[in-house]
C-alpha cells in the first residue's frame, strides 16, 4: 500500500507558501517610509554642502576627502533616487525592492565615508540602512501597501 503525501504536507513541491510575517510586512512598509525620509535628509545634506553651510564640519586630513561641492552633489543626486525608490517600494514593485536593497547598501557606504563630516547622523543613518536592508530582504509579500 502506497501513500501519497497531502498537498499541504511540508516539503512537498505543491505545499502552499508560508503566510507572510506581519512583522516583516510592516517592516518593509516602514523601510520604504524610512528610505523616503533618508532620501529627503540626503537632499538637505546635499543642499547644505553645496551652500557651504556651517552645518558641515571642516575636515583637514582624511583619506576619502572630497571637495564639499562633490559631496553635496553626491548626496543630492543619491537622495533624489532613494526618495523615488522608496515611493516605488510603497507601490509594491519588485524592482523597487531590489533597487532599494542596492541603493541602501550604497547609502551605508556613503555615510561611512561621510563619518568625519557628520559623525552622529552618519551612525544613525548606517543603523537605519542595515535595518532597511533586513526588512526588504525578509518580506516576500508581493502586494502593495
Amino acid at each position: 500500500m502506497t501513500t501519497t503525501p497531502s498537498p499541504a504536507a511540508p516539503g512537498t513541491p505543491n505545499a502552499p507558501p508560508p503566510p507572510p510575517s506581519p512583522w516583516a510586512a510592516s517592516g518593509a512598509m516602514f523601510a520604504a517610509v524610512m528610505m523616503m525620509i533618508t532620501g529627503i535628509f540626503a537632499i538637505f545634506e546635499g543642499i547644505a554642502a553645496l551652500a557651504k553651510d556651517d552645518v558641515i564640519w571642516r575636515v583637514r586630513d582624511y583619506t576619502f576627502k572630497f571637495d564639499l561641492t562633490a559631496w553635496g552633489w553626491i548626496h543630492l543626486i543619491l537622495g533624489i533616487v532613494v526618495l523615488i525608490v522608496g515611493i516605488a517600494i510603497l507601490m509594491g514593485t519588485t524592482w523597487g525592492r531590489a533597487l532599494g536593497v542596492a541603493l541602501t547598501g550604497l547609502m551605508i557606504i556613503l555615510h561611512f565615508l561621510w563619518l568625519p563630516y557628520q559623525p552622529f547622523w552618519s551612525l544613525i543613518a548606517i543603523a537605519i540602512g542595515v535595518w532597511v536592508i533586513w526588512a526588504l530582504c525578509v518580506d516576500r509579500s508581493p502586494r502593495a501597501f
